[in-house]
């Protein structure tokens, strides 16, 4: 390990202590948002902890090893060789694990995020592959143990998806996720397709952070609120009371609906938990978009115009990019299996950090 990062461990550890004693402080109870704040990071200093300690155990069986394997007797050096490789490969491996701990963590990773899925290009197709998507998320998502909360959803044709909006809670939710925004590519033979032809197909996918009042004020001076009547299927209310809501922020010219709820106050309230997601994501891309201009990205600022991943089901493949990592086991990654992508890229963004 470079010791840059032998540094990093170090400080880590230490910070972990602190923060311990720090939680064991009756004055800290009595600070909630600096009790939830130090929790937070003591769950991922935890992280830091468990992987060090096995870390420097290997390292330590490793340099006995050594020792083994430039002894006299054949036999134990023979033996000692081969425990060499094992434990440079757990090594190997922890090191790489703590790489993305070791790097200071955007604020905003911690958040939970709002996550977006629209049917792209393609017609019917592009909404099948929509809905595929929200199936994939929604197995991953489960498995981590995370909270979904549905904001907004329409069907397209075909039993597929147009659009799809939910709210994801849990730790580090933005931070892992952020990965996934971007558009992804679909290419395979329609079930409307009578000729056996491969179409390609997209559906583009917005991870957000969820947005604090703290972090974006808006102006009611700034917004045109319009109210109108639900449709679709939602209860006895629906089409008889105007509870559906659409806020534009003149400003910027985006505009949020909302009518999954019951009341005009419940969808006003969910619809400005979207708005202000978008314009924190808006002003973040901006931010992003001048840093790019002075540094070249191992990964994708998220550019919604760039095909993160392609989805090839002839061939059994999913092809990630932005890494060049391929895994030859579509049914897989569509049943929810995409850690080995998040983990990839997370890796490469601490290497990009690095290297900065």
């Amino acid at each position: 390990m470079l010791s840059h990062l032998r540094d990093r461990m170090a400080e880590a550890l230490q910070r972990a202590i602190e923060v311990e004693q720090l939680l064991a402080d009756p004055e800290t109870t009595k600070d909630a948002p600096r009790l939830a704040e130090l929790g937070r990071e003591h769950h991922r200093l935890a992280q830091v902890v468990a992987r060090a300690t096995r870390l420097q155990k290997a390292e330590q069986e490793l340099n006995e090893a050594r020792e083994l394997a430039n002894g006299d007797d054949p036999d134990f050096a023979a033996e000692a060789r081969t425990e060499m490789v094992r434990l440079e490969e757990e090594t190997a491996v922890l090191e790489k694990e703590l790489l993305p701990l070791l790097i200071p963590r955007d604020p905003l990773d911690e958040r939970p995020a709002i996550v977006e899925i629209r049917a792209g290009t393609g017609g019917d197709e592009a909404g099948l592959f929509a809905g595929d998507l929200l199936r994939m998320y929604t197995r991953f998502l489960e498995r981590r143990g995370w909270r979904i909360e549905p904001i907004s959803y329409s069907e397209g044709t075909l039993g597929g998806v147009k659009e799809s909006v939910f709210k994801v809670s849990g730790d580090g939710v933005f931070g892992v996720l952020r990965w996934e925004s971007g558009v992804h590519r679909v290419q395979r033979v329609p079930a409307t397709e009578s000729q056996g032809r491969i179409h390609t197909s997209a559906a583009t996918v917005a991870v957000l952070p969820e947005a604090e009042e703290l972090d974006m004020r808006i102006e009611d001076k700034d917004l045109r609120i319009d109210v109108f009547r639900s449709s679709g299927p939602g209860g006895q209310s629906v089409n008889t009371t105007d509870s559906a809501v659409r806020i534009t922020h003149i400003p910027t010219g985006i505009v949020v609906s909302q009518q999954d709820q019951k009341s005009q106050l419940q969808n006003k309230a969910k619809a400005m938990d979207v708005l202000r997601a978008r314009l924190l994501d808006l002003r973040l891309s901006e931010q992003e978009a001048e840093r790019s201009r002075m540094r070249k990205s191992q990964v994708s600022t998220g550019d919604r115009s760039a095909k993160i991943r392609t989805y090839n089901f002839p061939q059994g493949r999913v092809t990630d990019h932005r890494v060049g990592l391929t895994l030859y086991d579509i049914d897989s990654v569509m049943n929810g299996e995409i850690s080995s992508f998040l983990d990839a890229l997370a890796l490469a963004n601490a290497e990009e950090k690095l290297s900065a």
